[in-house]
């Protein structure tokens, strides 16, 4: 199972020149708690960083600084872990545990962003195959009692 077929694809994005107050009405309206950030290079859209609520909470309002003062780019995360949307799962679990981060966007062969990878996505995948393993036990015991009863 590839990234690209489990992630979404629809990824709220911003520019690393947008202040940091329209960063988090972005994220409230979008009910989201990150942007991914873009910027255009040769027609693509690529991704250059992300931002996280917890970026604004921590560098912003926990030290109080004024937010009208920052853009995205003073508080973003700019050392991004992109994963290639032909990668496989348990690769880009094991990037995103390597590099510790709950989020990862997904980027196409030229490095253009197609879609963003959650452990919540993959949590949900995982338990809709458990489901699936669930009704099969299920449907074997039954098999068994009309069989051999």
């Amino acid at each position: 199972m590839s990234i690209g077929s489990i992630c979404n694809h629809s990824v709220a994005t911003i520019s690393s020149d947008a202040g940091i107050v329209e960063a988090a009405r972005r994220m409230r309206e979008e009910h989201v708690g990150d942007l991914v950030v873009v910027e255009l290079r040769g027609g693509i859209t690529v991704p250059i960083g992300i931002v996280t609520d917890r970026d604004i909470v921590v560098s912003v309002v926990a030290k109080q600084v004024s937010p009208a003062d920052l853009t995205v780019a003073d508080v973003m995360s700019s050392s991004l872990l992109k994963v290639n949307e032909q990668s496989g799962v348990e690769h880009a679990l094991q990037e995103m545990h390597r590099g510790g981060v709950r989020r990862a966007p997904v980027v196409g062969a030229r490095g253009e962003l197609v879609g963003i990878l959650s452990v919540d996505d993959v949590i949900e995948r995982l338990a809709a195959q458990l489901d699936h393993v669930a009704g099969l036990i299920h449907a074997e015991q039954q098999r068994e009692v009309r069989v051999r009863p």
